[in-house]
């Protein structure tokens, strides 16, 4: 299991089977600030969803598919953050996250991001994470340009939310890129 300890306040770690009820209260008091960007709000209903996701998110971690962490803010489930389309081949991976409306604007995402893309650059072995967004999520667009993603394009009309389409834009970060490894010291990005 995954636990990568970010500071005196925040952990991200893996879902135990336990956190289910915490989780989907957090996600269920968002859910009107989350559901215009991620198409599960909707469908997770029930705490049993959530037990459900959580259970196959172990399984994709054990098979190295995807990983799925818990935000912990002193104590308390905050959100979520993960990859998936783990691609061992090309050592890339997508990522995604989430958070509860009330810690937005606080750091706390591009803190997480940042200890984050530490561990898959460091420890998992990857050369190149993306975050792909719609086109009008500014806050996503934001923490993106903060963490030094590029964008690498914009796909016309490949996201189905809410029965409309959105055009997706993607950002990537190659390993190289990432100013948190000891040969890229010094360069621009801090995550405060």
């Amino acid at each position: 299991m995954v636990s990568i300890l970010i500071d005196d306040e925040l952990l991200l770690r893996t879902l135990e089977p336990t956190d289910a009820q915490e989780m989907f209260n957090v996600m269920d008091a968002s859910r009107e600030h989350l559901r215009p960007w991620l198409p599960w709000v909707d469908a997770t209903t029930r705490v049993e969803y959530t037990l459900q996701f959580i259970q196959q998110s172990r399984t994709q971690q054990h098979n190295q598919e995807a990983m799925a962490l818990g935000i912990i803010y002193q104590r308390r489930i905050i959100g979520g953050m993960g990859m998936h389309n783990w691609d061992h081949t090309l050592k890339k991976a997508q990522l995604g996250y989430w958070l509860s409306k009330e810690y937005e604007g606080k750091g706390i995402m591009q803190r997480c991001l940042a200890g984050f893309i530490d561990f898959l650059f460091n420890k998992a072995g990857l050369n190149k994470v993306e975050i792909h967004f719609m086109v009008n999520n500014l806050r996503s667009a934001a923490v993106a340009e903060k963490m030094g993603f590029k964008v690498e394009g914009i796909i016309r009309q490949s996201y189905l939310l809410n029965g409309a389409y959105h055009d997706i834009v993607i950002t990537g970060l190659l390993k190289k890129e990432w100013p948190g490894l000891p040969e890229n010291r010094g360069q621009a990005f801090s995550p405060a």
